[in-house]
């Protein structure tokens, strides 16, 4: 069983990379906009204001864990579980 403030983390950062989900993918679409391209002055500040956003929205650092067991490593995604607790189930 993974301690309860690893999960509790792992909550924290989806809950985040959902709320600045939209922010982060249109500034991430108009710094490669190749309709429109910006000047080097408009993409660095496209890029400060990606970076200026949380470190944990960022959806790199999520990461899958077993459902039941909070397990970080050998999830299968389809089913949720690690795979000592999808053999233990099957």
């Amino acid at each position: 069983m993974a301690k309860k403030s690893l999960i509790q983390r792992e909550k924290k950062r989806q809950k985040l990379e959902q709320k600045y989900h939209l922010i982060r993918r249109s500034s991430k679409k108009k710094i490669r906009s190749k309709v429109s391209p910006l000047s080097l002055s408009e993409k660095t500040k496209m890029q400060e204001k990606l970076q200026s956003l949380p470190r944990n929205s960022a959806p790199t650092r999520l990461h899958r864990r077993c459902f039941l067991t909070g397990r970080p490593r050998a999830n299968y995604r389809d089913f949720g579980l690690s795979g000592h607790i999808l053999r233990e189930k099957a």
